[in-house]
């Protein structure tokens, strides 16, 4: 038992990585006859169970785990506030790339008969390697995707979120002068990308004279974003076990997504080309009118209208 057996030195406690046979087979060597199953009554009796590692460990220090507490109270805070007021709150992020075409993809559906699909997943054998990006508003219930099949740029989000406030945002929200975005820490849309955030002054708060609030979610904290869970996720299982064997089955996967609590989704193609490594001049940057804000300033920042300077 002991090569097998670890422990923590700390707490003290210990586990083996014996399964019951070959528990039942070392006890067998000390003379106690016992089989497997009667191994696992046994240790059920004493309520043991099969365990998987929980991710429940904060990194950093004490005083960043304080900051991210913070961030977390602002961020509902910021919530009520434009909740209260009418005015529009959206979550976004890239869901996962796609390989669009006859590759496997995870999950199962009923089926007389499997789906032949490839038997390796190389990306060079894809039609298109798609970048879902989504905006998602929580009080509304409603999502929209953009498919893209260039690079998840910064210029693609802010394309992405300016073209979501044409089509869903203003016609849902008339009135609204302002704004508040939920975003990620990092990826095209990070809260130290500057491409980001002069984005969404050149194409969503000049020409719509809109003021936008944009609250990054800690690091590693992405799972707490909603458009993870009330979007993605039931994105996720409506084309589990599918294959996207070509861009409009993956878009109508997406559109045809829907929940018992009223969930509806849209999804639009995006057929621009996106490179890489474009990045806004000093003097462009000098005319953002960035306002930090005074709880955690590299989290949370308001994009004033030209209307309201």
């Amino acid at each position: 038992m002991l090569p097998a057996t670890a422990g923590d030195p700390i707490t003290g406690l210990k586990w083996t990585r014996k399964t019951t046979v070959k528990v039942s087979d070392e006890l067998r060597k000390l003379d106690i006859e016992v089989g497997a199953r009667t191994v696992a009554r046994l240790l059920d009796g004493l309520k043991y169970r099969l365990r998987v590692n929980h991710k429940k460990l904060s990194r950093g220090s004490a005083w960043t785990r304080s900051q991210r507490n913070q961030q977390f109270l602002y961020i509902e805070d910021m919530r009520r506030s434009f909740a209260q007021r009418g005015l529009p709150v959206v979550s976004i992020d890239t869901m996962k790339k796609q390989l669009v075409g006859r590759f496997k993809n995870p999950g199962a559906v009923w089926a007389k008969v499997a789906t032949p699909v490839n038997d390796h997943d190389f990306r060079s054998d894809a039609s298109h390697i798609a970048s879902p990006y989504g905006v998602f508003d929580p009080v509304a219930n409603r999502g929209h995707l953009f498919v893209g099949t260039s690079h998840d740029t910064p210029t693609f989000a802010s394309d992405c979120v300016s073209r979501w406030w044409k089509t869903d945002g203003r016609p849902h929200y008339p009135k609204a002068d302002k704004l508040l975005i939920l975003a990620d820490n990092g990826g095209s849309n990070g809260s130290r990308c500057r491409a980001w955030k002069h984005g969404l002054m050149t194409k969503l708060s000049v020409p719509h004279g809109l003021e936008v609030t944009v609250c990054h979610y800690p690091s590693g904290a992405s799972k707490w974003n909603p458009i993870e869970h009330r979007l993605f996720s039931q994105i996720s299982k409506n084309w589990a076990g599918e294959p996207l064997a070509t861009l409009e089955t993956m878009l109508n996967f997406i559109r045809t997504t829907k929940t018992e609590t009223g969930l509806r989704v849209r999804a639009t193609l995006m057929k621009g080309d996106y490179p890489k490594g474009l990045k806004p001049t000093a003097e462009e940057m000098a005319t953002l009118p960035l306002l930090p804000h005074d709880v955690l300033p590299n989290w949370n920042y308001t994009i004033v209208s030209s209307s309201k300077m």
